[in-house]
């Protein structure tokens, strides 16, 4: 079995050898406990369910970190037994109105994007359908379950909103009033102004035997419950335009919650309580979802500037708790969550009262899902960070001048946002993993449009055949683009080959770095013959050691004078150089190269790494 890209260690006849990445580790567990598909409740079939959906959106990230297809082939798997080519999902009952059952409709969206087939966005619109539909309180708060009327729960805003952002952004709705709506009645109706805590749910009614006559409160707080609200705040910010007014909203409760939360963060162990206002108190214990969930919630939110970089030191020391306290390994080296409650709720039959005692009385489980995903995110984003200073402050502009490509009226080819094939969403990803911010640059270039962009990346400027009207390369603007590289700008240069490029004028750029895209074009690749597409890299090479090999189809080759300086050749002709000018540097290739096709590892085979050549260039330009 090949070698995990951001392993050190294989799993090898079935055991996971120590020192693996927990991330890793943990996916690997629960993938071989769950091999076929994901089931939640023991002894019946698997059923549409959000700890389903939660422990494949952290599979998700695992995808886009360690960039190995294994993770995305265990999410089609799974969701396409659930959803038909009409775009039915077995086994959800709409009518149900269970907020419960939206939270896998984003791995629904995230097949969509990827891959464009239409069922998955005709099962995505029914559970929009159903946000439509939704019942709700006088004052427009979501219902958390049809059974459970005028009830809004802290658990409800993971389960609903980040889907119902994720949408909008992609069907271009404008659903942000009605989003951050629900933040704010589920926030204003559970806040404890005494300790800035959320209780679990409120009742808008004051009906509800468990419910204070006054507040509509429930008794206790409930820590997997603002666990669920923390991880709603961060990824809904993920959508939500980085200019839209009440962004600040929802970042001021993230903070006020997580000041909170830091207030009760066990001294000892860096965890939280099941009950967490009550630590040490009779029966009370350290518990693993919480926890975990407060860890992902604090590194990320450090991680995108909405909290201070003290967070991610509580998150560490927390992790390193959980490891210590939640972490068991069998006899076959694979790990598994231990001290996770397996429920937590109000009402109903039996009658959950909201006691301190209820909250204990309900068991603990071993690998339960509710602890697992948001384990996995944990990991992910204290991995994560340790890296994050390579890019720290630096912006990664992409050019959206020289090509700008329409399909079907919208952009095409090489952009940040098209997570299907032809896009570099991946390497996007890579660069914030790094510390970077992303932006684009849509107008020509000068030193003052990029005074503050560390990269510049320009793809396979257009030709007539391409665009209606090009935008070419010409000299002023290689004036510009120059000045910056010698006070320290770096710059990408990815051409194509020569029948699907506009060369000429691009190479007005590229000569004042010694650099020049030329005739012949190699690597001409023959169906799935992916020998064809063979680059082999020296070792100790400056930008990709210790990467041995990548495929790369229909490259330009390149005529080096001056300073640039061939890293890899083919035939004798060089195809990738580096160039020092000045205080900057650029690097060249004769192909857009590190788009998602080729870095997805779904059908090249991962003899060739160029996902891990994609990290190492990004790394490489960034330091």
């Amino acid at each position: 079995m090949k070698k995990s890209i951001f392993s050190i260690l294989l799993l090898v006849g079935g055991f996971v050898l120590k020192g693996q990445n927990y991330s890793e580790r943990m996916s690997a567990s629960i993938m071989h406990t769950h091999a076929d598909s994901i089931t939640v409740k023991v002894g019946k079939p698997a059923g549409w369910d959000y700890e389903q959906g939660l422990v494949l959106k952290a599979l998700e990230k695992m995808y886009q970190r360690t960039g190995d297809a294994k993770y995305f082939n265990y999410i089609k798997k799974n969701i396409d037994s659930f959803v038909d080519e009409q775009g039915n999902i077995r086994t959800y009952h709409f009518n149900e109105f269970n907020s419960d059952n939206i939270t896998t409709g984003r791995m629904l969206l995230y097949l969509y994007q990827e891959l464009g087939d239409v069922r998955y966005k005709k099962a995505a619109g029914k559970l929009r359908a159903q946000i439509v539909a939704q019942p709700r309180d006088a004052d427009g708060g979501f219902w958390h379950k049809q059974r459970y009327p005028n009830q809004m729960w802290l658990d409800g805003l993971y389960m609903l909103e980040p889907f119902y952002a994720e949408y909008g952004t992609i069907a271009g709705e404008d659903n942000w009033a009605d989003i951050v709506k629900q933040f704010e009645l589920m926030y204003k109706g559970s806040i404890d102004t005494k300790t800035g805590l959320l209780i679990h749910a409120y009742d808008q009614a004051r009906v509800q035997p468990w419910a204070d006559k006054k507040t509509g409160h429930s008794p206790n707080f409930w820590g997997r419950s603002m666990g669920w609200y923390e991880m709603a705040l961060v990824d809904v910010l993920d959508y939500m335009p980085a200019n839209h007014p009440s962004r600040a909203i929802l970042i001021k409760q993230l903070q006020d919650l997580s000041a909170a939360l830091l207030k009760i963060q066990d001294p000892a162990s860096g965890l939280w309580y099941q009950v967490p206002n009550f630590p040490g108190r009779k029966g009370n214990y350290l518990e693993a979802s919480a926890s975990n969930m407060f860890i992902y919630a604090f590194a990320k939110g450090s991680r995108k500037g909405y909290l201070p970089a003290s967070y991610l030191v509580a998150a560490q020391k927390a992790y390193a708790g959980a490891l210590k306290n939640f972490i068991t390994t069998d006899a076959a080296g694979y790990i598994h969550l231990e001290k996770t409650v397996s429920v937590g709720g109000l009402g109903g039959t039996p009658y959950r009262d909201g006691s301190y005692e209820y909250y204990l009385s309900e068991p603990l489980r071993q690998d339960d899902l509710k602890g697992v995903g948001p384990f996995i995110l944990a990991s992910l984003e204290i991995e994560v960070a340790k890296e994050l200073n390579v890019g720290k402050g630096k912006k990664v502009v992409l050019d959206y001048f020289f090509n700008h490509e329409t399909k079907n009226g919208q952009r095409f080819h090489y952009t940040w946002e098209d997570r299907k094939d032809s896009g570099f969403h991946l390497w996007g990803i890579q660069f914030e993993q790094l510390g970077a911010s992303l932006d684009t640059l849509g107008v020509s270039p000068t030193r003052e449009n990029l005074k503050n962009a560390s990269v510049y990346i320009i793809v396979d400027p257009d030709s007539p055949k391409e665009t209606a009207k090009p935008n070419y390369m010409n000299a002023k603007a290689a004036d510009e683009i120059e000045a910056w590289v010698k006070s320290g700008g770096n710059l990408i240069l990815l051409a194509n080959d020569t029948t699907n490029c506009e060369i000429t004028q691009f190479n007005i750029l590229a000569r004042r770095f010694g650099i020049e895209f030329v005739a012949p074009n190699l690597n001409f690749v023959q169906g799935r013959n992916w020998e064809q597409g063979t680059v082999l890299i020296e070792p100790e090479n400056i930008v990709f050691d210790p990467i041995k090999k990548v495929y790369i189809k229909e490259i330009t080759t390149l005529k080096l004078s001056g300073p640039a300086k061939s890293i890899a050749s083919l035939q004798g002709y060089p195809v990738m150089a580096v160039s020092q000018v000045g205080k900057g540097k650029v690097f060249a290739l004769g192909d857009p190269w590190l788009y998602n096709e080729y870095t997805n590892n779904r059908r090249t085979p991962l003899e060739y790494e160029n996902f891990l050549a994609a990290k190492k260039l990004a790394a490489f330009m960034l330091k």
